[in-house]
């Protein structure tokens, strides 16, 4: 069984607001990930936020930890649940490509566009929780590194929605 873990923990501070609200196509950017997600993982859940369409899970080991926090509760979640593996994507990944899940199996592998966009083995729980509690990087690509992770190159890569003009850009299209 494979767990969808959204990434909602960020401040948005380059977008300037609550960037899991804003909406695309008249759908928040956090219900088009969950769906996203659903149509490919057993279950889906929300890292680093308290409310949203499915169960919340708080970052671990605290709040603000970046996308390492979020990927660490998803893991733990998994594991603590009996999930062999976790989908993760960004609250502001959209359109996730059909193939995701084909492209990135077997785990652990992460789209090298996108590190945050990633299928990673529960074991991984050990490596992340280890790497946030160092001295050391803790970027997606140290985590990705520490677990022999693959760098995938999708043929269609999500769009990555930092500011307001990039969502204002994707509502053009």
């Amino acid at each position: 069984m494979i767990l969808g873990v959204v990434l909602a923990g960020g401040m948005s501070t380059r977008f300037g607001s609550d960037k899991a609200l804003a909406a695309l196509d008249g759908q928040t950017l956090l219900a088009r990930a969950v769906e996203a997600l659903s149509a490919l993982c057993s279950k889906v859940v929300i890292a680093g936020r308290t409310e949203g369409p499915v169960e919340c899970i708080p970052d671990w080991p605290r709040p603000h930890m970046g996308p390492l926090g979020g990927i660490a509760a998803g893991l733990i979640h998994a594991q603590d649940n009996g999930f062999a593996s976790v989908l993760s994507c960004g609250v502001d990944s959209v359109d996730l490509p059909a193939d995701l899940l084909e492209e990135l199996t077997p785990p652990s592998a992460y789209l090298a566009t996108q590190p945050v966009v990633g299928h990673w083995k529960t074991e991984a729980a050990d490596a992340v929780k280890a790497l946030l509690q160092s001295e050391g990087r803790h970027s997606m690509l140290a985590f990705a590194k520490s677990v022999d992770a693959r760098a995938v190159t999708a043929a269609s890569a999500p769009a990555n929605i930092n500011t307001p003009a990039d969502l204002a850009a994707l509502e053009q299209k």
